[in-house]
């Protein structure tokens, strides 16, 4: 059997598209109090790199683990009052480098970071198509340690508000939180879509690393 980190380098260009990123995407328990999201994919990004998907000094950050290749698609929910990008970036590092990049953003809070954040993938003739940098009103990015492969995602309104500064999925989602970002539930979405492409790719890499060669 293959390893899961060889299986894991090569599925950006392994696994279909409509498997990393399927056309809907349910959410089950995944809204605010526990409600059911589903979301319906507007547009997969062609494949790039992490300077085109990421700010400059989240990018900086992943250069240390190698980004390679970093796949993105933007969905919106039910109502398409919000838009989001989700992606999976691919890299180059060995465990042990994905297990210190992990800790580093677990213990800088990276992930908290605002000078750190998924870009958007606006989408014309879409809720989306007014998604750029200043609408991101929150957003997850999460290293995988199992698999050489960071996932995120960044969310906003589909009308085109901006929202500053943005918020941290996890403070989001927090009881009490106040903000605009959290009363609606942004959090709640991008921690949602991010998780979902997470599980869909863990699972195909676990089928794909026990089959023989």
């Amino acid at each position: 059997a293959r390893s899961a980190y060889t299986v894991g380098r090569e599925a950006w260009h392994s696994i279909p598209v409509d498997t990393l990123f399927p056309r809907t995407l349910k959410g089950d328990g995944t809204g605010p109090g526990g409600a059911d999201r589903v979301w319906t994919r507007l547009a997969v990004a062609p494949e790039g790199g992490c300077a085109d998907a990421l700010d400059p000094l989240l990018a900086k950050t992943l250069r240390t683990v190698g980004c390679a290749h970093v796949l993105r698609a933007t969905y919106t929910d039910a109502t398409a009052s919000s838009v989001t990008t989700v992606g999976l970036a691919f890299t180059e590092a060995d465990t042990d480098a994905m297990r210190a990049l992990g800790a580093r953003f677990a213990d800088q809070h990276l992930d908290r970071r605002t000078d750190l954040l998924p870009r958007t993938y606006p989408v014309q003739d879409s809720p989306a198509a007014s998604f750029g940098a200043r609408q991101r009103a929150s957003w997850s990015v999460h290293v995988l340690t199992e698999i050489p492969v960071v996932a995120f995602a960044v969310t906003g309104f589909a009308d085109g508000r901006a929202s500053t500064p943005p918020q941290p999925a996890d403070r989001a989602m927090a009881d009490g939180a106040t903000t605009p970002a959290a009363q609606a539930g942004l959090g709640h979405e991008a921690k949602g879509l991010a998780d979902g492409v997470e599980r869909a790719l863990r699972t195909h890499v676990a089928d794909l690393t026990e089959r023989p060669r």
